[in-house]
Protein backbone atom coordinates (compact mmCIF):
# COMPACT_ATOMS: atom_id res chain seq x y z
CA UNK A 1 0.00 0.00 0.00
CA UNK A 2 1.38 3.41 -1.11
CA UNK A 3 2.14 5.61 1.61
CA UNK A 4 -0.39 8.89 2.29
CA UNK A 5 3.09 11.34 2.83
CA UNK A 6 4.75 12.49 -0.59
CA UNK A 7 7.60 14.15 -0.91
CA UNK A 8 6.15 17.75 -2.89
CA UNK A 9 7.60 18.88 -6.51
CA UNK A 10 10.65 20.45 -5.49
CA UNK A 11 9.14 24.06 -6.89
CA UNK A 12 6.12 23.77 -3.70
CA UNK A 13 8.06 26.08 -0.90
CA UNK A 14 7.89 24.63 1.84
CA UNK A 15 7.66 25.72 5.70
CA UNK A 16 11.19 25.50 7.45
CA UNK A 17 10.68 27.79 10.29
CA UNK A 18 8.31 27.78 12.89
CA UNK A 19 7.59 31.43 14.18
CA UNK A 20 5.85 32.26 17.74
CA UNK A 21 4.25 35.32 17.71
CA UNK A 22 4.03 36.99 21.39
CA UNK A 23 0.46 37.71 22.85
CA UNK A 24 -0.30 40.83 22.29
CA UNK A 25 -1.80 43.25 25.58
CA UNK A 26 -5.15 44.00 25.73
CA UNK A 27 -6.15 47.19 23.50
CA UNK A 28 -7.40 49.94 25.44
CA UNK A 29 -10.84 51.43 25.24
CA UNK A 30 -12.01 53.10 22.00
CA UNK A 31 -11.35 56.57 21.47
CA UNK A 32 -13.07 59.42 19.70
CA UNK A 33 -9.13 60.21 18.31
CA UNK A 34 -8.70 59.64 14.64
CA UNK A 35 -7.09 56.03 13.57
CA UNK A 36 -3.39 56.73 11.77
CA UNK A 37 -3.67 56.09 8.35
CA UNK A 38 -0.60 53.92 7.24
CA UNK A 39 0.94 54.09 4.39
CA UNK A 40 0.54 51.09 1.53
CA UNK A 41 4.74 50.54 2.05
CA UNK A 42 4.51 49.46 6.02
CA UNK A 43 1.65 47.72 5.43
CA UNK A 44 1.55 44.24 7.32
CA UNK A 45 -0.62 41.24 7.61
CA UNK A 46 -2.13 41.27 11.07
CA UNK A 47 -1.99 38.49 13.18
CA UNK A 48 -5.16 36.49 12.95
CA UNK A 49 -5.50 37.02 17.02
CA UNK A 50 -5.47 40.86 16.57
CA UNK A 51 -8.59 42.90 18.39
CA UNK A 52 -9.34 45.69 16.39
CA UNK A 53 -11.98 48.42 17.41
CA UNK A 54 -15.14 49.37 15.22
CA UNK A 55 -13.36 52.63 13.46
CA UNK A 56 -10.23 50.54 13.20
CA UNK A 57 -11.93 47.93 10.86
CA UNK A 58 -13.71 50.76 9.14
CA UNK A 59 -10.20 52.66 8.69
CA UNK A 60 -9.05 49.43 7.30
CA UNK A 61 -11.75 48.61 5.30
CA UNK A 62 -11.39 52.21 3.39
CA UNK A 63 -7.78 51.68 2.76
CA UNK A 64 -8.62 48.24 1.26
CA UNK A 65 -11.31 49.39 -1.30
CA UNK A 66 -8.77 52.57 -2.06
CA UNK A 67 -6.08 50.53 -3.28
CA UNK A 68 -8.46 47.91 -4.79
CA UNK A 69 -9.77 50.99 -6.81
CA UNK A 70 -6.58 52.46 -7.67
CA UNK A 71 -5.32 48.28 -9.04
CA UNK A 72 -8.47 48.47 -11.11
CA UNK A 73 -8.23 52.29 -12.61
CA UNK A 74 -4.76 51.46 -13.54
CA UNK A 75 -5.92 48.72 -15.73
CA UNK A 76 -9.35 49.42 -16.64
CA UNK A 77 -8.67 52.19 -19.23
CA UNK A 78 -6.27 49.98 -20.98
CA UNK A 79 -7.91 46.99 -21.00
CA UNK A 80 -11.22 49.01 -22.14
CA UNK A 81 -9.28 50.45 -24.73
CA UNK A 82 -8.39 46.75 -26.21
CA UNK A 83 -11.52 45.79 -26.10
CA UNK A 84 -13.26 48.38 -27.69
CA UNK A 85 -10.31 48.23 -30.33
CA UNK A 86 -11.01 44.73 -30.90
CA UNK A 87 -14.93 45.38 -31.58
CA UNK A 88 -14.69 48.28 -33.73
CA UNK A 89 -11.72 46.33 -35.34
CA UNK A 90 -14.38 42.65 -35.92
CA UNK A 91 -16.90 45.71 -37.02
CA UNK A 92 -14.69 47.32 -39.81
CA UNK A 93 -13.75 43.55 -40.96
CA UNK A 94 -17.38 42.14 -41.32
CA UNK A 95 -18.37 45.91 -42.96
CA UNK A 96 -15.89 45.45 -45.73
CA UNK A 97 -17.35 43.23 -48.19
CA UNK A 98 -20.60 44.85 -47.82
CA UNK A 99 -18.93 48.19 -48.71
CA UNK A 100 -17.46 46.72 -51.71
CA UNK A 101 -20.46 45.55 -52.93
CA UNK A 102 -22.40 48.16 -51.91
CA UNK A 103 -19.32 50.84 -54.03
CA UNK A 104 -19.30 48.26 -56.48
CA UNK A 105 -23.40 48.35 -57.26
CA UNK A 106 -23.16 52.14 -57.29
CA UNK A 107 -20.36 52.74 -59.67
CA UNK A 108 -22.23 50.55 -61.91
CA UNK A 109 -25.28 51.96 -62.13
CA UNK A 110 -23.15 55.44 -62.24
CA UNK A 111 -21.81 54.26 -65.36
CA UNK A 112 -24.53 52.35 -66.83
CA UNK A 113 -25.85 56.12 -66.78
CA UNK A 114 -23.46 57.93 -67.72
CA UNK A 115 -22.94 55.72 -70.78
CA UNK A 116 -26.47 55.81 -71.54
CA UNK A 117 -27.19 59.42 -71.52
CA UNK A 118 -23.51 60.02 -73.45
CA UNK A 119 -24.60 57.61 -76.26
CA UNK A 120 -28.18 59.44 -76.64
CA UNK A 121 -26.63 62.57 -76.88
CA UNK A 122 -24.12 61.42 -79.56
CA UNK A 123 -26.86 58.84 -81.67
CA UNK A 124 -26.62 61.10 -84.82
CA UNK A 125 -23.37 62.43 -84.90
CA UNK A 126 -20.98 60.89 -87.14
CA UNK A 127 -17.02 60.32 -85.44
CA UNK A 128 -14.27 62.70 -86.05
CA UNK A 129 -11.70 61.21 -88.98
CA UNK A 130 -9.64 62.59 -90.60
CA UNK A 131 -11.37 61.60 -93.63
Amino acid sequence: MASTLRTPPRFVPTLTTVLDIPAEPASPEPSDAPVPQPDAASAVALPPAAQLTQAEIVSLEEQLLHRVLQRVDLSLEERLSDAVSAAVQQQLDDMVPRLRGEIEAVLRALVIESMAAELSENTGSTPASGA
